[in-house]
């Protein structure tokens, strides 16, 4: 039994030195592995560098929005442009507090207690059409819940429905000190959005501040606003051909919203992450460094004892 066991190892050891002596590039194809195995070891870090660098300018392209809250007493009275076109305005007041009282004639010329400026200017648009636009001092106190309430009457239409169109601009002090007003007024009808209201109704407008501040470092304002509508019930005794229109503008909360695109990438942390990765990529290459050079020394060490075997068999 034992004279079996040896005779069984020497063929195994007699078909190994066959391979070795027959097929002596296994052995430098055995050290190729290593270095490729090797090289597999560094291959993932090199994609970890070259995908970092991809994130960090797409970060660049698509910055992030920072929205913050900054809450006031007094706002800067706004401008409301009217372009009432043939409808006449009645009366206009400022109450506080959100009571309005109930109108004493309604459709009848009342008391204009706002700060008004009637303005011709051309169409920014087509630079040919004259437009008319009575403009309106807004709300400015929060605190106290100031609002605007006007009232417009028109006698007849050629449309389906009567509607007026307005807009909002940020400053109404600013267009009272403009020396220019026809271009003060072109520049904020190409600038902000317009809305209308429609007669037979009372329209309540709660407006809201947007500052924008763009990478240059100029600012943008825009207004956002909430309106409710409530059906108003004509009472007058006689019937009248005339058509009726009510609108209240009111400041909806005491905080002026600032918007900012903040960029999270930017050169320094560029550095950082890539000191990161090529310390890292340089710890992966020292890795299979070692690695290699641990496989080739238990390669030569099997490839030692096992010509030490052979020797003594033989």
């Amino acid at each position: 039994m034992p004279r079996a066991e040896v005779a069984g190892s020497y063929q195994e050891l007699s078909e190994d030195v066959e391979r070795v002596s027959e097929n002596p590039a296994e052995e430098r194809g055995g050290e190729m592995g290593v270095h490729e195995d090797a090289s597999s070891v560094i291959l993932p870090a090199v994609f970890l560098v070259y995908q970092t660098i991809s994130d960090f300018r797409e970060k660049l392209k698509h910055p992030v929005m920072s929205v913050s809250y900054k809450e006031v007493s007094l706002y800067d009275a706004p401008g409301i442009a009217f372009y009432p076109g043939k409808a006449q305005l009645l009366s206009c007041k400022h109450h506080y507090y959100d009571h309005i009282p109930p109108l004493v004639n309604p459709g009848q010329q009342g008391k204009i207690e706002c700060s008004t400026w009637r303005i011709n200017y051309t169409d920014p648009f087509t630079n040919q059409t004259m437009k008319y636009a009575l403009v309106v001092q807004g709300p400015r106190d929060v605190k106290k819940k100031e609002l605007v309430f006007l009232q417009f009457h028109l006698n007849e239409t050629d449309q389906d429905f009567s509607a007026i169109d307005y807009l909002l601009f940020s400053s109404f002090q600013e267009f009272i000190n403009s020396p220019e007003k026809a271009e003060f007024m072109k520049d904020c009808e190409s600038s902000y959005s317009s809305w209308k209201f429609s007669g037979g109704f009372r329209t309540w407008v709660k407006m809201s501040l947007v500052k924008t501040k763009e990478e240059d470092g100029s600012e943008t304002v825009e207004f956002k606003q909430e309106t409710s509508v409530v059906n108003y019930i004509d009472q007058r005794t006689k019937p009248r051909s005339d058509q009726l229109f009510f609108v209240v503008f009111e400041w909806k909360d005491p905080f002026i919203q600032t918007v900012q695109d903040i960029i999270t990438a930017n050169p320094w942390n560029m550095i950082a992450l890539l000191c990161g990765i090529f310390l890292a990529l340089f710890k992966a290459a020292d890795f299979a460094k070692l690695s290699v050079k641990w496989m080739i020394k238990i390669r030569k060490r099997h490839l030692k004892r096992r010509s030490q075997a052979m020797n003594h068999i033989s």
